[in-house]
This record gives structure tokens, C-alpha cells and sequence, in this order.
């Protein structure tokens, strides 16, 4: 019988991924100036407020206010009536020192022998259902909110979008697991107050109020959507006359962004990762540098699984790993394969080649995924996974004018470099 399945996603201008994208900037200054940086760092956004909290171990000095704003800038933040704004916002900064006691447990003479900057699970997934091997749901979330972004942009065809804005896509999948069709799309998005009321009674405010929505659906429905069916047509068979759509639900969205939620680091896990399908440690990504192995496990079982599947190993594949704080050695690999095998082996033999293929010590996942370069602003939007393996060249300034300029490979975790290896060690 058939089922549904649905994943969820958040623009860059939700409170929670705000704080993301500003911890993950402080992380890529922090290691173009010093690669060798230990960094943790939360942030907080609320009405005309950021705060910044953590532990960082570094050489450099950094003028974080303005990386902060920066960030808060290009996101889209620059009207006063969002009443949080990159120029004007109050910044605070109760950044310190990393604790020397959780230090020695990760810095080692011998740098192969570097330890874990944590204890626990993490995991990696991987599905055929998708051309980058993501759940297909959270493919098409990211996706619509990609777009509506470059549409409050381009501010042309559609000119009173705000920053802050979620989707979420329902799919229904026959018995055997294959997507059929979508069943139905959510999409918030905070919006100008672009209709006034005749009056200041609550008629005709309800009268203004729903002739925004009626406008909004429309448009969503009439140009986000056949911009998305274009852009990614692989998925246009996906999309029928039946689709039910949810648009701004609850109502008009004027009052967003950190003026209406308080925004944290962390908050988004299942949005980074893979949408509720596969499994989730509970670490969180962003502001952490690659000695967490929260971060840099996740991404190392994310390769893994995928340059699996990828080799044909099965058509689903689940990888965790497990960490004590401050062992270089995992304390378990297990992979999972959901009755999706292609090769005579059962899931633990499976388990047991792939740990005779990946290094899963915490520096040989920084080296063989070249994590101690600035590399994850790019990763604290639109999911840390599924994201397109690129080389580009970025530039950094510190507070004494000094300019960095690098090249560095983006999302190292997504290249199906292993392909070949796992393919001979399988017999593929």
C-alpha cells in the first residue's frame, strides 16, 4: 500500500539558520588566518540583537561584530522595519577561551593520533531516489526555497518577499519505495504589509489581510512553481493538478525574521541533514571546527554512504560511526543497508570492508576531506548534504587590514571519489 513522507525546509532568512550562517563566518575567518583555530560558536538573534557565546583557541584576532553584519547584510536584512537590521543591531560578544582541559584531549604530538573533540554517534545517508543520492522530499524543499530567494532578489516578478520563509513537500511512495507524486507543499514566507486597510477596523483589515494572501498563493502557485518545474526537470512529473497547497496557513507573515522567533545555532538539524529519513546523532554542525567530530564524522559518513551507493552497493544506505572523546579510534562503524543489498554479504561484512577502506580517525577524515580550510558558510543554508562539490576562491580581511585570499574545494563530503576503491574491495 502506499504511503506519504515528508521533509521540511527553512530559508536563509529563518532566525535559526541566521545564527548558523554567522557561527559558520566566524568559523571560516577564524581558519583562513589560522587553520590550526579550535572553534565552538553559538549564536543567538533576536529583535535588534545578536549575541555571541563559545570557546575558541586561535592566533588570529578577529573583528566578529562585523563579520556578524556582514552575514546579516547579504542575507538580506538592510530595512529598519524588519526591526533587525545589519547596521544598527546591538552585538555582544561573550566569546573565550577554549578550556585547556577539553584541549588535551584533542591535540596529540603525533597529529594521526588526534582525538575526538567529542563523544558520540554520528550518521551518514544515502538513497539512489535522488541525482545526488539525497531524500527526495527534502531535495524539492530546499529547492523551492533556493528559488524564492532568487526571486525576493531579482525583486521583478514578485516584489514584497521578505527573507524569513519554510517549505515542507509531502510525497506519496508506492509499496516498493518509489516516489510517485506530490501530495502537497507548504510554503510560509514573510511578506511586505503591501495591501493597507480602507480603515482601522478590524473588517477591513481582515479584507486587506486576505486579499495579500489570495495575491501571494497566486503567485507562488503561478511563478515559483513552473520556475521550479523548469529548473529542475527531473522532478516535473512529480507535480500534478492535485497538489494540495498551504500557502502562509496561519495567516499574513509581516512580523519574521529574529523580530518574531528568537533564532539559536543548532536548531536546524534534521533540515541540514537529510530531512527525517536515515538517523541523527543530535550534534549539531554549524560553528564547530572539523576537530568536532559532530561535524566532520557527519560529513565522513555522508561520503561514505554515498560513494557506496553510488558503487552499487545498495539502493539505501545508513553509516554511523561512534566516538569517545578524546580516542582517535571510533569505538563502532555499522553500516545499514534497509534490505537494499546488491552484494552477497550481510551488513555487518559490509561494516567490516568499509573500515578497511575509510579512515575514520579524526585527522584523516580533516585530510582526506580537506577540513581545515574556510569552507562552511556555504554549508549553513540549504543543507549540509547534497550540495554541489565545487572549487572557488574566497578572500578574508582581519581587523589590521591583512587580506587572505584562498582557493578551497567546497563540500568534499559530496565527490565520488571512492567509487573505484569500493568497487574493487565489493567485487563490483
Amino acid at each position: 500500500m502506499s504511503y506519504l513522507f515528508t521533509s521540511e525546509s527553512v530559508s536563509e532568512g529563518h532566525p535559526d539558520k541566521i545564527a548558523d550562517q554567522i557561527s559558520d563566518a566566524l568559523i571560516d575567518n577564524f581558519l583562513a588566518f589560522d587553520p590550526e583555530s579550535k572553534v565552538a560558536c553559538e549564536t543567538l538573534v533576536t529583535t535588534g540583537q545578536v549575541i555571541l557565546a563559545g570557546e575558541v583557541r586561535s592566533k588570529t584576532y578577529l573583528d566578529v561584530q562585523q563579520i556578524a553584519r556582514d552575514v546579516i547584510k547579504k542575507i538580506g536584512y538592510t530595512k529598519s522595519e524588519y526591526m533587525f537590521e545589519a547596521n544598527s543591531c546591538g552585538i555582544l560578544s561573550a566569546i573565550h577561551e577554549q578550556s585547556q582541559d577539553i584541549n588535551q584531549g584533542v591535540d596529540r604530538q603525533n597529529k594521526e593520533e588526534q582525538g575526538a573533540g567529542d563523544q558520540g554517534m554520528m550518521f551518514g545517508y544515502a538513497t539512489n531516489e535522488t541525482e545526488n543520492y539525497m531524500p527526495l522530499a527534502l531535495d524539492l524543499s530546499h529547492a523551492l526555497l533556493i528559488e524564492l530567494a532568487n526571486l525576493r532578489r531579482e525583486n521583478t516578478e514578485i516584489t514584497y518577499l521578505r527573507p524569513d520563509a519554510k517549505s515542507q513537500v509531502t510525497l506519496e511512495y508506492s509499496d516498493d519505495n518509489k516516489p510517485q507524486r506530490i501530495e502537497a507543499i507548504v510554503i510560509s514566507t514573510q511578506h511586505d504589509d503591501f495591501v493597507k486597510p480602507k480603515s482601522d477596523s478590524r473588517a477591513d483589515k481582515d479584507v486587506a489581510n486576505e486579499e495579500m494572501l489570495v495575491k501571494i498563493k497566486k503567485d507562488l502557485v503561478s511563478i515559483l512553481i513552473p520556475r521550479i518545474k523548469a529548473k529542475y526537470p527531473q522532478y516535473a512529473h512529480l507535480f500534478n493538478d492535485e497538489i494540495t497547497y498551504h500557502i502562509n496557513p496561519t495567516g499574513v507573515f509581516v512580523i519574521g525574521g529574529p523580530h518574531g522567533d528568537t533564532g539559536l545555532t543548532g536548531r536546524k538539524i534534521i533540515v541540514d541533514t537529510y530531512g527525517g529519513k536515515g538517523a541523527h546523532g543530535g550534534g549539531a554542525f554549524s560553528g564547530k571546527d572539523p576537530s568536532k567530530v559532530d561535524r566532520s564524522a557527519a560529513y565522513a559518513t555522508r561520503h561514505i554512504a554515498k560513494n557506496l551507493v553510488a558503487a552499487g552497493v545498495a539502493d539505501e544506505i545508513l553509516v554511523q560511526v561512534s566516538y569517545a572523546i578524546g580516542v582517535a579510534k571510533p569505538t563502532s562503524i555499522n553500516v545499514v543497508t534497509y534490505g537494499t543489498s546488491k552484494v552477497s554479504l550481510s551488513d555487518g561484512e559490509i561494516s567490516k570492508k568499509v573500515e578497511s577502506i575509510f579512515d575514520m580517525r579524526p585527522y584523516f577524515i580533516e585530510q582526506r576531506l580537506k577540513l581545515r580550510n574556510p569552507i562552511y558558510s556555504e554549508t549553513a543554508a540549504y543543507g549540509h548534504m547534497g550540495r554541489k562539490a565545487e572549487t572557488v576562491t574566497k578572500t578574508f580581511t582581519n581587523p589590521y587590514g591583512d587580506h587572505k585570499t584562498v582557493t578551497v574545494e567546497l563540500f568534499t563530503w559530496e565527490k565520488l571519489d571512492f567509487v573505484d576503491q569500493v568497487k574493487s574491495a565489493f567485487g563490483l
